[in-house]
């Protein structure tokens, strides 16, 4: 949000960024230092998506339903955005203002997930000049996120998740918790709130508020995601060793920021703007968050601007969320292949996505090899490009050999690289004859089903549980054998 503070870390970033770019070499065409490899084999992080905030009441309007498609649709000059952050108000009689855009937002396939700023005046004592949740009251608190819970479920939209309390540590215009505070009601109260539960949404990332959550076995348990912001987080910080350490099952998700700036008109601002996915990047690889949102979607210096159009800074984000979609998983990837450029890679819907990113003034001759997996399959990438002239336009098809290809990356740009890998090989498993990826009464059903003469399977393989070359009712006392676990494997192999 734009507070004095963040603004002065701001405007030492835009001077570090500024000084940079104005001692560089003249433009011409030169070749990466090293070659990118892109394991496929090498797993990290499964993304959830991309997206940013509405926040009706402070923006003193909604997003219009043009503007929801060009965030959340994925088409051309869309967002292709699949997050959207919701306010919890205090007054649950605003509660409806944040219904339309988040119903259009899981309309187009996204998840909706909800901070607070401040509970309900009754809840709240002054501590010092400063307001904190009364002990004696979290209960009431627990219950009062419970029912905005339950209201956004009733009126069509499921909540993902929902934040304890928004930048606890920098609470000059909301409510403060302290790191005990915020422990307390995370081992106490945090359980009995029925939804995914963020905590603590530092506003600087200060690993102080999150650590004792991470070392309380009850507090850890009430966790479900490890929510940060990097309001002037230095990349040095972006790693979290104690959450690698402790954090096993537990979402990390980055669900606050602008970048670098948040200065007025400044959407457009090129090359500015290649700082929005330089930061990106360093979010994706360095801190390895699974979540990448803005502050307000719609803003003179965001990803959307007042007139509903896709931003620079938009086109940065789009050159992430177009194409690495939620459920797709980071895999390793040289990130550093010369001085100005940056690469992340993912994978998902039998799918690669490369994105590179050149800040230099220099076009850059990069080879790209993919290794393991499936990547011997692919034949060719596609490109989309944003430059100073281009917003995610589409390039020419690169060929592929064996995994690999060259690529130019025109100087001060993001390309984004997609190799299709083709379409996979269906694995047969026996018992899961209606090939959902599981056994379970359902396939007891199928066989049952087919036995009687109801329905005939398609494919018999996963059925014929004793390799006889038929289904029978031995077949069907295996699979009920297997259901009661009198028996844990089946005699036949396929």
């Amino acid at each position: 949000m734009t507070l004095s503070f963040k603004k002065t870390i701001s405007v030492l970033m835009v001077c570090l960024i500024v000084f940079s770019m104005v001692f560089v070499a003249p433009a011409s065409e030169v070749f990466a230092a090293s070659d990118v490899t892109v394991n496929l084999s090498a797993d990290k992080q499964v993304i959830r998506g991309f997206g940013g905030m509405n926040y009706p009441a402070w923006q003193g309007s909604d997003l219009t339903a043009d503007q929801r498609e060009t965030a959340f649709g994925n088409g051309n000059g869309q967002l292709g955005f699949s997050i959207l952050r919701i306010h919890v108000d205090p007054d649950k009689t605003t509660w409806s203002k944040e219904v339309d855009t988040a119903k259009a937002a899981i309309k187009n396939g996204a998840i909706v997930f909800a901070s607070p700023w401040n509970p309900p005046a009754d809840m709240v004592q002054t501590v010092n000049g400063q307001k904190h949740v009364i002990p004696a009251k979290y209960g009431a608190y627990a219950q009062h996120l419970n029912d905005f819970v339950a209201y956004m479920k009733q009126n069509g939209v499921d909540l993902y998740a929902i934040s304890i309390q928004n930048e606890p540590d920098y609470a000059n215009e909301w409510t403060w918790w302290t790191a005990q505070e915020m422990l307390t009601f995370m081992k106490d109260y945090a359980g009995t709130i029925n939804c995914r539960v963020i905590a603590p949404e530092s506003f600087q990332y200060i690993k102080t508020m999150s650590d004792p959550i991470l070392n309380d076995p009850q507090a850890l348990a009430n966790l479900d995601i490890l929510g940060a912001h990097l309001y002037g987080t230095q990349v040095s910080n972006f790693p979290y060793p104690l959450f690698k350490q402790k954090g096993a099952g537990k979402d990390l998700w980055m669900t606050e920021v602008y970048y670098p700036n948040s200065e007025a008109n400044s959407a457009d601002r090129w090359p500015e703007a290649l700082e929005v996915a330089n930061h990106m990047h360093n979010a994706m690889v360095e801190a390895e968050f699974q979540t990448y949102v803005w502050w307000f979607i719609r803003r003179q210096y965001g990803p959307m601007k007042e007139d509903g159009t896709m931003s620079k800074r938009g086109a940065m984000m789009s050159q992430f969320s177009k194409f690495v979609r939620p459920g797709y998983t980071r895999v390793d990837a040289t990130k550093n292949p010369n001085t100005n450029v940056f690469v992340s890679a993912y994978k998902g819907d039998n799918k690669v996505v490369i994105v590179a990113i050149n800040k230099g003034t220099s076009a850059i001759g990069q080879k790209f090899i993919m290794q393991n997996g499936a990547s011997a399959s692919a034949t060719k990438v596609a490109t989309w490009i944003t430059d100073s002239s281009k917003n995610v336009a589409a390039g020419s098809d690169i060929n592929v050999s064996a995994g690999t290809f060259t690529a130019q990356l025109p100087a001060q740009s993001v390309t984004t690289f997609v190799a299709d890998l083709g379409t996979p090989t269906p694995v047969i498993k026996l018992g899961d004859i209606n090939s959902d990826g599981a056994i379970d009464a359902l396939d007891l059903m199928a066989m049952k089903k087919h036995l009687l003469g109801m329905e005939t399977l398609a494919d018999i393989k996963p059925a014929d549980l004793d390799a006889s070359g038929t289904v029978d009712a031995l077949d069907f006392s295996l699979l009920k054998q297997y259901l009661l676990g009198k028996i844990t494997t089946f005699p036949g192999k396929i």
